[in-house]
C-alpha cells in the first residue's frame, strides 16, 4: 500500500471560554490537519496543535517540516512496510514531534484501515471505553470553584486543576475553595506545567497533603529539564507525582525511570513523535512498574481519538485527560471518539473512525 499525497489544512476552533494555564492563555485552538491518501483510495488522518511553549512548533514550521521533508520520503515507501517507514519519518528531522505525530497518526490509521480493525485492536484492544477528567483552568479561587462544580454537574467525577501562577498560597486557596464547593467525593488532579521550584513544589504539596486535600496526584511540578528537581519533589511529599513535559522520548523516559524521579508518566503523542513512539514509552514504563497517563494538547477531536485509540489499547495506562474536544465551541470533526458524560467510547469501525472535518483552510502557498 503506497501512498498517493500527502496533504495539510489549518483548522481555527474558537474555545468556550479562555483556557489558562501557568504556561499560556488561548482562546481557540489552532492545529494542522493532515490528510494522507494512498493508493487503494484510504484516507488516513492526524493533527499537529501549534504548542508552542512545549514542543516549539508552529504552524508554518511544522507544514514547511510535512512537504518539504517528511512527505518526501513517505511517498516512496509502503505503508505496509512500517517500521521502516516510521523509522525514517523519526529520522527525518531533529525535535519537529508534532509534525511526525500528525503523520504517524495518518500512517496507523491507513494501516488499521488495511486490516479492517478499530485502531485500537490493531494496537492491542484492551479496552474500548474509559473515565477522563476535565481540567479547571487557572484563574482566581472563586472561578476555579465554580468552575469545578459546574463540571462536576456535567457528571465528571475527576479534575485536573491548573496551579503554578501567583504564590504558593494563592495556589493553596486555589484548591481549599474547589474543596469547599465541590466537596470531597471528586478526585483532583493538580498541573502545575513547571510553574513551581522543587522547593515551593514540596512546601506546597506538604500543606495540601496537611490540610487533607486529598490530591490523587501532582503533574510536572518543576522544569522540564530540572530531573534532580522532580526527583526532590517525589521524594520528600507523599502524592504522587507525575512527569509530563520531562519525558518526550524514550531517552528522557529513561533518566526518570532510571533515576525514580517520579511515580507516573504522562505521554502525549505530540512530544512522543506519534503512537510508535507512545508505544515504547509506555512498555519502558511497564518494565518498570510506572503506570502511565495519556494525555493531550487543545486538541480537535482528530488527535484525541488517536490517541484515546493507543491510551484503550494498553493496560499499563491508567489515566486519561482527553477534554480537550469538550473546551471547543463547536465539533468540526465527523466520527472518532464520543463522550457521554465522562466516558468516552471509541466505535469499532476501522481505522480511527473519522469520516471528515469541516472548516479547512488551504495551507500552501
Amino acid at each position: 500500500m503506497k501512498i498517493k499525497s500527502v496533504e495539510t489544512f489549518k483548522l481555527s476552533v474558537p474555545l468556550k471560554k479562555p483556557f489558562k494555564t501557568a504556561l499560556r492563555t488561548l482562546t481557540e485552538t489552532q492545529s494542522l490537519i493532515v490528510k494522507v491518501t494512498s493508493d487503494d483510495g484510504k484516507t488516513g488522518y492526524g493533527e499537529a496543535p501549534p504548542t508552542h511553549v512545549i514542543t516549539g512548533d508552529s504552524l508554518r514550521s511544522m507544514e514547511s517540516a510535512i512537504k518539504d521533508v517528511m512527505a518526501p520520503i513517505l511517498l516512496t515507501g509502503s505503508v505496509l512496510d512500517r517500521e521502516k517507514m516510521l523509522y525514517d519519518l523519526d529520522q527525518s528531522m531533529v525535535h519537529n514531534t508534532s509534525a511526525k505525530a500528525a503523520l504517524d497518526c495518518a500512517i496507523h490509521d491507513l494501516l488499521a484501515q488495511h486490516a479492517n480493525l478499530p485502531l485500537v485492536q490493531f494496537l492491542g484492544g484492551y479496552r474500548t471505553s474509559f473515565i477522563t477528567d476535565y481540567t479547571v483552568s487557572v484563574n482566581e479561587p472563586e472561578e476555579m470553584a465554580e468552575d469545578a462544580v459546574q463540571f462536576i454537574q456535567h457528571g465528571f467525577t475527576t479534575l485536573k486543576i491548573k496551579v503554578g501562577t501567583g504564590t504558593i498560597e494563592q495556589d493553596f486557596r486555589r484548591i481549599q475553595a474547589i474543596r469547599e464547593k465541590a466537596g470531597s467525593a471528586c478526585k483532583l488532579r493538580l498541573d502545575a506545567n513547571q510553574g513551581w521550584t522543587a522547593k515551593e513544589a514540596v512546601h506546597a504539596i506538604r500543606k495540601m497533603e496537611d490540610a487533607g486535600f486529598g490530591i490523587e496526584l501532582v503533574e510536572q511540578p518543576v522544569k522540564a529539564h530540572d530531573i534532580e528537581g522532580l526527583k526532590q519533589v517525589t521524594d520528600h511529599t507523599a502524592t504522587p507525582i507525575m512527569a509530563d513535559e520531562s519525558v518526550f522520548s524514550t531517552n528522557d523516559a529513561i533518566r526518570v525511570l532510571q533515576t525514580r524521579s517520579a511515580d507516573l508518566i504522562n505521554i502525549k503523542l505530540m512530544k512522543a513523535g506519534g503512537i510508535h513512539g507512545a508505544l515504547a514509552i509506555n512498555k519502558l514504563a511497564e518494565a518498570y512498574g510506572v503506570s502511565c497517563m495519556v494525555g493531550s494538547m487543545i486538541e480537535t477531536k482528530v488527535g484525541i481519538t488517536a490517541a484515546a485509540h493507543f491510551a484503550a489499547s494498553q493496560r499499563n495506562v491508567t489515566r486519561f485527560d482527553f477534554d480537550a474536544p469538550l473546551l471547543l465551541a463547536k465539533d468540526p470533526v465527523s466520527g472518532g471518539v464520543q463522550y457521554t458524560g465522562e466516558v468516552m467510547s471509541i466505535p469499532l469501525v476501522p481505522g480511527l473512525g473519522i469520516t471528515g472535518v469541516e472548516g479547512l483552510e488551504g495551507m500552501h502557498d
